[in-house]
């Protein structure tokens, strides 16, 4: 079985894919307008898993990427911002 390579570089396409992939750790915790939360890697078209609330939701972008970086969607308004900013969880 013989792999195939990238034109454009000399890797196995296996091997680039698999970096891509690794490099993709930032997740989303967003508000849906129904009043549940998605959870989505950076880039994606679909939402990874959809909850009913945020601590659901930041406990499962947690076992999706233990290593990766969480943005949490603001839902409150406050006099610092608005809900369209994120913050960034530990």
């Amino acid at each position: 079985m013989t792999k195939r390579t990238d034109e454009s570089t000399s890797k196995p396409q296996t091997e680039r894919k698999a970096k891509q992939v690794s490099s993709n750790k930032h997740v989303y915790i967003e508000r849906r307008p129904e009043g549940d939360y998605a959870v989505r890697r950076a880039n994606s078209e679909r939402a990874s898993d959809v909850l009913p609330t945020q601590r659901q939701a930041i406990e499962r972008a947690r076992e999706l990427s233990p290593d990766g970086r969480l943005h949490v969607e603001r839902v409150r308004k406050t006099s610092e911002g608005t809900p369209d900013r994120w913050r960034k969880l530990k």
